[in-house]
């Protein structure tokens, strides 16, 4: 019997997926990195690809070389790559690789003279996040990238950026971005560089800014049925999405408590009035926030029960009211439920002072994902 778990309907993957390919009105990129935001990455990534989606993309190589050796045959792109990094088994295992600078084209060059496999590149461009990609090197690389086109040494696949501001609508900074975008493409292309695919859109830009779509949108969180930004952009709902993972853990102790009693480390809470306690068998060991207030807790049976005190490793406590049912051994649910008002992954984001990508992410590996559906 699981002390905690993570339930992951895939289906309701299936159906944001579908949802954001037909809002994009291009090709589909699922992201997976960060073993896809907590929910398993190959089950994950299979079930993504029999939606509909055309790519998979990983922050890691390490990841996208787990896909091939599980199976996956569609594109797969790797974008953080330091140069210390295998890129023989990435081009053995035909992984698109992402250069943000001319270090990384001469790291890859070598690693294709060594196998004599011909690379598949993203061209990166910093168009104003500050992030990754290329900057004042963009000129440069591209007159590098251009000579070994001609030489059929490299075969551009795409060009490509990152949106800083897009989960803020109508903000000019993505107007700006887009722009430096299309002008950065414009001077690849006067070098006789013709990418294949173009790709900017990031979630918040695939569900809310049509022209920004080019060839290929990238999903990442909306693809797990959370909203970019709730404030900026609403609630998964209203987004059209359903969220994926639900997250719930035993009840390892039910208990009666008079008032005024302190709870947990340093006592910073106290019962104002008796009450049944829970003991909630998960902490910051397993991914909860050890900072988490009263505004997260647990839903038992269709009941809200919000956190006292601090978080643990290994438990944290709740209050379950005077008049509760509930028992040793029940489920608590910290995300979702089994059909009454739980709480989302939001919840637990504001609660914390972070958002819902943290959330989900952090979950760690002592607690089983379950694919259901």
């Amino acid at each position: 019997m699981s002390r905690a778990e993570a339930l992951i309907d895939l289906s309701a993957l299936e159906s944001n997926v579908r949802h954001l390919i037909a809002i994009a009105n291009a090709k589909g990129l699922a992201v997976v990195k960060a073993d896809a935001y907590g929910h398993g990455l190959l089950p994950v990534a299979q079930r993504a690809v029999s939606a509909g989606a055309s790519w998979l993309g990983t922050a890691l190589l390490e990841e996208s070389l787990k896909l091939r050796d599980g199976g996956i045959k569609v594109p797969i792109l790797a974008w953080l790559t330091p140069l210390s990094e295998d890129f023989e088994s990435a081009l053995q295992k035909q992984i698109d690789l992402a250069i943000p600078s001319l270090d990384h084209l001469t790291a890859i060059e070598k690693a294709a003279e060594r196998t004599s496999i011909k690379p598949r590149i993203h061209l990166e461009v910093d168009t104003g996040m500050t992030r990754g990609g290329a900057l004042s090197e963009w000129r440069a690389l591209l007159k590098s990238i251009s000579d070994l086109v001609k030489r059929g040494k490299i075969e551009v696949i795409g060009i490509w950026s990152h949106f800083a501001r897009a989960d803020e609508p109508g903000h000019p900074f993505n107007e700006e971005q887009l722009s430096n975008f299309k002008f950065r493409v414009k001077e690849a292309e006067e070098l006789g560089i013709r990418p294949k695919i173009l790709h900017l859109s990031n979630s918040a830009a695939t569900l809310i800014d049509q022209k920004s779509h080019f060839d290929l949108v990238r999903m990442g969180i909306a693809m797990y049925g959370l909203s970019p930004d709730v404030n900026n952009l609403g609630e998964s709902a209203k987004l059209g999405l359903k969220p994926v993972m639900s997250l719930r853990a035993r009840l390892q102790l039910v208990k009666e408590v008079p008032a005024g009693a302190q709870v947990g480390y340093g006592g910073t809470a106290v019962t104002k009035d008796a009450t049944k306690v829970g003991i909630v068998a998960m902490g910051y060991a397993d991914g909860v926030p050890r900072n988490a207030d009263n505004r997260a807790g647990v839903l038992v049976g269709n009941r809200k029960a919000p956190i006292l005190g601090r978080v643990s490793m290994d438990q944290f406590v709740v209050d379950l009211g005077n008049d509760s049912i509930a028992r040793t051994g029940d489920w608590a649910y910290l995300i979702g439920s089994e059909g009454g008002d739980g709480y989302t992954a939001d919840a637990w984001g504001r609660a914390c002072g972070t958002i819902n990508y943290e959330i989900v992410t952090r979950i760690g590996p002592r607690v089983p994902r379950v694919h259901i559906n």
